[in-house]
């Protein structure tokens, strides 16, 4: 036999969770097609000596929509050995909607998602009205991953009622134009219909995304049509049930009600909270209750704590006050001059230390600062200390210590701030739950906000190298079949004769995320944060060698992967 590709000496990690065995991988067609020693040509070699062969990972939770118009490659997520994405989540896509009316679904995205208006408006070019017309414009896109999504309830609303999606219930006509194009989607391809309820997801006005102005019965009749149809999977983001153990048990319910009566999957990301750490422990029962009465359903676990990432270069908690916010209009080095000025720093250092932010930020946006929980970013692998200790040492207000800190760096300082996840253990408990997936990177958008595409190289440098919490074999299964069948991709993430060559090498001694950086690669020069990772030297999608040691081999192998029902169009 005559090979495409042959990766030789390496350490089989297969995804099953079963223990490593050495072997050479052959790939023709796009297939993986032996697995043992191959003596036989190949167009190509990849010599794996000492390092692991492994399914590519997947990551069930981005939000590279808008992105994979601009962005072929799927940067960052291809950087951390990711081959598959799930798009669409949280109720937020970008069809169903005529290009006359995009300015709905920016109104939807721009704030909740924190993808800039300006970029979605330079980087992409409309050419689709119905969802299945925007899964062929994905289809025919040179992509480097694979790429799926949901279709978004906000986009639905939109679509069938304009701009009274934002404040109305539906007609009986809108409801019955919202089911059929969901139907239609279906059909074309999208794997689920996802939505959301969290205040979080507000437009740039302050008011609720579309989505969340549904009532639960529409919620229930769109999910129906899954139901009907016997296909697809039901993604939420949660709402804020609160501390009342009522009110959380009524919001259990319809959850759980959801999945049995629709007969359909629903998973939800879970977060623990130290402002609240009894609420999320009651979820594990409503998993078992839920598979008790014969639905489905699990939860979405990242992998450390959700950071909102703040610095001199993209943005501070005082940007809003008014000395700050002229202050922050000049450029790198005019602010780090005006920082040595001891006028100007003490104006800085006093309207930060009196001003009380008039209103909180929602999501990952910028909130009140915490210094006990405001932690100096200095390393990947920590341990951060937090500002509030540093000043007490140093003897300043804690503002006076972030300044000072950020010119000790030429202001190229990442400070943290946990908004969730904050205690290592819970996190853990998470990761473990027999019916939680390892996901939620949220890869494409919060773009100048967090940056969680590394979440599943954290796993193997934290969780697997640093803590030995899981071994590798557990966790490469983690990041690779479980979301694999999760997601219903059935020809991906195992390492067996006849599935798609989704594959990645890596140095598992060396796996690890990189620090951060700031870029204006956006489209319109827009902001971004960027991760890269470490000790990743080849990354195979559908039998092609897409990156070499981090590199962009320059071809485009992903595929979009239609949902079930595609198949009989």
């Amino acid at each position: 036999m005559s090979y495409d590709l042959v990766i030789k000496n390496g350490t089989v990690i297969d995804g099953s969770g079963l223990p490593r065995y050495r072997a050479d991988v052959g790939v023709v067609g796009g297939k993986i097609a032996h697995i043992g020693r191959i003596r036989e040509a190949a167009r190509e070699t990849l010599d794996a000596e000492g390092q692991v062969v492994t399914p590519g990972f997947v990551d069930g939770h981005t939000h590279m929509d808008a992105q994979i118009n601009w962005d072929p490659l799927g940067t960052c997520s291809v950087w951390h050995g990711i081959t598959t994405v799930v798009m669409g989540n949280c109720g937020f896509t970008l069809a169903p909607c005529a290009a006359k009316d995009k300015a709905l679904v920016v109104r939807n995205l721009e704030r909740a998602e924190d993808i800039a208006g300006e970029a979605m408006e330079a980087g992409i070019d409309w050419t689709w009205e119905t969802f299945a017309d925007y899964l062929d414009t994905i289809e025919r896109l040179p992509k480097g991953i694979n790429y799926s999504g949901y279709v978004g309830h906000s986009a639905l609303r939109t679509y069938a009622m304009g701009e009274r999606a934002f404040s109305e219930a539906p007609t009986a006509d809108e409801m019955r134009a919202m089911k059929q194009e969901l139907e239609s989607a279906l059909r074309a391809g999208a794997i689920g219909f996802s939505t959301s309820r969290t205040r979080n997801h507000q437009t740039p006005d302050g008011q609720p995304v579309a989505s969340r102005v549904a009532t639960w019965d529409e919620v229930r009749e769109l999910v129906d049509v899954l139901g009907e149809l016997d296909t697809g999977l039901v993604e939420i983001a949660n709402e804020e049930a609160g501390r009342d153990p009522e009110a959380q048990r009524e919001y259990q319910v319809r959850l759980r009600d959801l999945a049995v009566q629709s007969g359909r999957p629903l998973t939800f990301g879970m977060f623990s909270s130290r402002r609240a750490p009894d609420i999320w422990p009651p979820y594990f029962d409503l998993l078992e209750e839920t598979a008790a009465l014969g639905g489905r359903m699990f939860i979405q676990a990242h992998s450390r704590a959700l950071n909102v990432l703040m610095s001199f270069e993209t943005r501070l908690p005082f940007d809003k006050y008014p000395v700050w916010k002229e202050f922050r209009k000049k450029s790198l080095a005019e602010q780090e001059a005006g920082l040595r000025d001891p006028l100007l720093r003490a104006q800085l250092i006093e309207a930060a230390s009196s001003h009380h932010m008039e209103k909180q930020g929602v999501g990952a946006e910028m909130r009140r600062p915490d210094y006990d929980w405001l932690f100096v970013m200095d390393s990947i692998t920590g341990p951060h200390r937090s500002v509030a200790e540093i000043a007490r040492e140093r003897g300043v207000e804690p503002v006076a210590a972030m300044i000072d800190l950020a010119l000790e760096h030429q202001l190229r300082l990442f400070f943290r701030q946990p908004l969730f996840n904050e205690n290592d253990d819970h996190v853990l408990a998470m990761m473990r739950h027999p019916r939680s997936v390892v996901t939620f990177s949220d890869s494409g958008a919060h773009v100048s906000q967090i940056m969680d595409s590394s979440l599943q190289t954290h796993v193997l440098s934290h969780w697997v190298r640093e803590r030995q919490a899981f071994t590798l074999e557990e966790a490469v299964r983690m990041l690779t079949l479980e979301p694999a069948m999760a997601w219903g991709f059935h020809d991906r993430g195992l390492i067996r004769v006849g599935m798609a060559a989704d594959l990645i090498v890596f140095d598992p001694q060396r796996v690890a995320p990189q620090m951060p950086e700031v870029r204006h690669d956006l489209p319109a020069g827009a902001r971004r944060l960027v991760q890269k990772a470490d000790g990743i030297s080849a990354t195979v999608v559908n039998g092609k060698v897409l990156m070499r040691n981090g590199e962009h081999t320059g071809i485009y192998p992903g595929q979009l992967l239609r949902g079930p029902l595609a198949a009989h169009r």
